[in-house]
């Protein structure tokens, strides 16, 4: 099984793993995980405007050793959020979202509103 973990989930496997489910906990554990640059992308914006607490270079370099690859953006994935229903407005969420689909895995996210794209998504 192959899994991308959502920017919420990836912070938190990387620093507070005890804040994940149990049941998340084992999907990671037995899955090939990836973390999607846009996170790191969306952790360098949100951390220059002061909304979180987190160092961007300190997260990508945490990626490898911890056992996850890292997804890059490709065209593909871009040009399929334009095929996205409008059901969440954030760039970085449905840039994941679309990322998940075309690769494919299993996206896991805290993100109830995400379910609405399909049983791909995986909530904590």
């Amino acid at each position: 099984m192959r899994v991308l973990l959502d920017t919420h989930l990836l912070l938190w496997s990387l620093s507070q793993p005890s804040k994940l489910s149990a049941s998340v906990r084992r999907k990671i554990d037995a899955a090939e995980v990836y973390a999607s640059a846009a996170s790191i992308w969306e952790i360098s914006i949100k951390s220059t405007l002061g909304k979180l607490d987190a160092n961007p270079r300190e997260v990508l370099d945490s990626i490898e050793p911890a056992g996850f690859s890292l997804l890059a953006v490709s065209g593909e994935h871009a040009a399929r959020v334009a095929e996205l229903p409008l059901l969440h407005k954030d760039p970085f969420d449905r840039i994941l979202v679309a990322q998940a689909l075309v690769e494919p895995m299993i996206l896991l996210t805290n993100d109830e509103a995400l379910r609405g794209y399909g049983s791909f998504v995986s909530l904590n």
